[in-house]
């Protein structure tokens, strides 16, 4: 029994770090973005800080499925990491062909939708009241 608690927690604990790395180099994305209209250097920052996001969201789809798994839980998470790699390829493909109409919101919606997972796998858990006792 504490084996098994041991190694779920430990996939979560991956799992919460990826997402925080994903959410982090999003907003990285949003900060070099603003630097790309004021210096010849944003463009270089935000080359490199495309590659580390979409990295991140193949990271935090390894971390979903490697925390599913062993553990035999829900897979939700395996599914919105998944949609979240599939958003990451269509914002690349938008920066690549440069179309700034789709690419900058998408981008927005990106760490909106990055952040909320963040703060939901923090979040601690509350046992329904029958669970409880």
């Amino acid at each position: 029994m504490t084996a098994r608690t041991t190694a779920t927690e430990r996939g979560t604990t991956f799992l919460k770090a990826a997402i925080a790395l994903q959410t982090l180099s999003l907003f990285f994305q949003a900060a070099t973005a603003g630097a790309l209209l004021t210096s010849s250097r944003g463009y270089l920052l935000h080359d490199v800080g495309s590659k580390v996001m979409y990295a991140a969201a193949m990271l935090h789809l390894l971390a979903a499925v490697l925390a599913w798994r062993p553990g035999g839980g829900s897979p939700r998470p395996v599914l919105y990491a998944t949609g979240f790699l599939l958003l990451a390829s269509a914002q690349v493909a938008l920066g690549v062909a440069h179309v700034p109409s789709f690419h900058v919101p998408l981008g927005v919606v990106m760490f909106a939708l990055s952040t909320l997972a963040l703060a939901q796998a923090l979040t601690p858990r509350l046992l329904p009241r029958s669970a409880a006792g």
